[in-house]
């Protein structure tokens, strides 16, 4: 019983030690992003020699926000010649029209997607709808497939529900004059933020995770985290590694770290931003968190050991690196350390007051300090100049609990998948009616 005893205690000690380590380094973000030096970003370069450019929007049912995306990239300021888009839609049965090979997927798509695609086709020559039929559904063998027939040697991906503005992916594309760069990821800002609380919630943490943690990240050369939309690659990267796993639910996620750990490098343009719809209703977050905790729980089992081996990496960006890697589990750490606790006092070894003043200081932390850093929020409210969003801190109480849930439940999912070799399956987030999107 004393080893049993012994090993909580070390163990909740630890726990508080990771914490505090999470809690320094969102104190270190937000202090760079207000008086720390910035680092210059691409936009500045002039360069008559643009890469050409394949921009991908994988679509599954959208027809709510398929026009509003094609609009807007059809009104790119870049060269015609040097662009081509091809949304990626998949269908029950239909004809494809490139020549290559189908392979065979059944999603049930049954809206207009299809003939908004081909409205668009026909009106827009740089337009090159790829119609799947009949194989698995999934976001990494929708761009698998689509990687096969572009023509570009940068490809840059949005979601379905996206709104580039005109001159996004030159800024995007700009970057890959610097050779070390595998992928650039662009800002998030959500558009529908006055639909509900959830969504003010979910702009503060967007702006907290943009504004301040990718940028710091950038200025501070460590690991920003490229996103599996208002992204960019180079195609022949992808390439060389096989293309995407079909059963990776983050790929974006696994993308960084595979070019991280080979040397590559992803930067972060804070000034290149794509407007999103969030979810809101909770169901619909339920399932993105899990999903996003699944498929990042995947990537951590797999690249904890190889990021921290590389040879390519510094000292600082290894730890980043596993720190990025590990902010899935931290529910789960959460979780145990409060049934260790529980257990001590059971046990006589805790007082009441400590025990309930350590569960305070955690639930604390975790509201504002990891899910929602208190500080990173109010440093990005600052920048954006919008510091009465500042007033909904309190209500992110809420979604710790919400989010402690949800992504345990994501975690236990990913260590069955790893487990059993299981296939994923693709949870598509629902869409939302967007403002039409004027040429």
């Amino acid at each position: 019983m004393a080893v049993v005893i012994l090993i909580l205690r070390i163990y909740i000690f630890a726990v508080a030690l990771v914490f505090a380590v999470y809690v320094l380094r969102h104190l270190i973000f937000s202090l760079n992003r207000i008086a720390g030096e910035q680092r210059i970003y691409y936009q500045d370069i002039v360069d008559s020699e643009l890469p050409t450019i394949s921009v991908l929007v994988p679509m599954h049912n959208e027809e709510i926000v398929a026009r509003n995306i094609l609009t807007a990239l059809v009104c790119t300021v870049y060269p015609c010649e040097k662009l081509e888009i091809i949304p990626i839609m998949s269908v029950e049965n239909g004809n494809n029209v490139h020549d290559v090979e189908i392979i065979p997927i059944d999603d049930h798509s049954t809206d207009e997607t299809r003939s908004i695609l081909m409205e668009f086709a026909d009106k827009y020559k740089n337009v090159k709808p790829l119609y799947r039929t009949n194989a698995r559904r999934g976001k990494s063998q929708s761009l698998n497939e689509a990687i096969e027939v572009a023509k570009g040697d940068i490809i840059v991906v949005f979601d379905a529900d996206y709104v580039p503005p005109k001159g996004l992916v030159r800024d995007l594309a700009m970057c890959f004059k610097d050779p070390e760069v595998g992928a650039v990821m662009g800002r998030v800002v959500p558009t529908n933020t006055t639909k509900s609380l959830l969504t003010r919630l979910l702009d503060l943490e967007r702006s907290s995770g943009y504004q301040v943690d990718q940028q710091a990240r950038h200025n501070l050369k460590l690991i920003p985290q490229y996103g599996g939309t208002v992204g960019a690659f180079r195609k022949d990267i992808v390439t060389a590694f096989g293309r995407f796993d079909l059963n990776s639910l983050t790929e974006d996620t696994e993308l960084t770290f595979r070019l991280f750990v080979r040397g590559w490098k992803v930067v972060y343009a804070n000034r290149a931003e794509c407007y999103e719809e969030v979810p809101e209703e909770w169901d619909v977050r339920a399932r993105q968190i899990r999903r996003w905790s699944r498929g990042h729980n995947r990537v951590m089992f797999n690249y904890a050991i190889p990021i921290l081996r590389s040879p390519y990496l510094s000292f600082w960006e290894k730890l980043d690196g596993f720190l990025l890697l590990s902010v899935y589990a931290l529910p789960l750490i959460f979780i145990l350390a409060m049934l260790a606790s529980l257990t001590l006092f059971f046990l006589g070894e805790m007082q009441l007051f400590h025990g309930i003043f350590i569960f305070l200081l955690i639930i604390a932390f975790n509201a504002f300090g990891n899910f929602a850093p208190f500080y990173q929020i109010a440093t990005a409210s600052f920048l954006d100049g919008g510091t009465s969003r500042i007033r909904l801190l309190p209500f992110l109480m809420f979604s710790f609990f919400f989010n402690i849930w949800y992504v345990s439940q994501g975690f236990f999912y990913a260590v069955g998948d790893m487990m059993t070799k299981r296939e994923t399956s693709w949870d598509k987030t629902r869409r939302y009616q967007k403002t039409e999107v004027k040429t």
